[in-house]
């Protein structure tokens, strides 16, 4: 495991530098439905805090999921994960989970994502993503997803689709 700190990447996009974006964080309650018999957190019910941490920063970011997959055919999947478990959550847990931009390439976003409790890391995870078109071949993440990555807004979608396509923005 990394020790979850930004590093430059020579084969990261220019225009997105991980080290300048405020890290995004998500609250959730641990409820009876996330633990086990011994009220601790069941441990795949990480990656569903995690996927809801990374579906709201998207969201608070000007986009979502299905608007991004309607307007560009293009879906954000995971292509690996990995978690480092360090405590349990319990129920009734108040739950932080940080979410921050590691890289992003041409088709891949890197994500550091911490779950924590009162300011302990619980949960250290690493994530990969990849654009996938509708026929599930890899391409180059949307200019809209680029734009919130970077932390502007584009109002227009289709517009910078388009000017993507044509090669007027900077590839790296």
């Amino acid at each position: 495991m990394n020790d979850h700190v930004a590093r430059p990447d020579p084969t990261a996009d220019p225009d997105i530098d991980p080290r300048r974006l405020p890290p995004h964080v998500f609250r959730c309650r641990v409820y009876y439905e996330d633990t086990d018999a011994a009220g601790i957190v069941y441990y795949a019910n990480y990656l569903r805090f995690a996927e809801r941490a990374r579906t709201e920063a998207l969201r608070e970011g000007g986009s979502d999921h299905s608007r991004i997959f309607a307007e560009t055919g293009v879906a954000l999947v995971v292509r690996r994960c990995t978690l480092d478990y360090l405590a349990p959550a319990r129920l009734d847990d108040l739950l932080d989970v940080e979410t921050r931009v590691a890289a992003v390439r041409g088709a891949t976003i890197d994500l550091l994502q911490t779950v924590r409790c009162g300011g302990r890391d619980l949960v250290r995870i690493e994530v990969r993503l990849v654009a996938m078109t509708r026929d599930g071949r890899p391409t180059r993440i949307p200019a809209s997803v680029r734009a919130v990555l970077a932390g502007s807004q584009t109002p227009d979608i289709k517009n910078a689709e388009r000017n993507q396509d044509r090669g007027m923005e900077h590839h790296g």
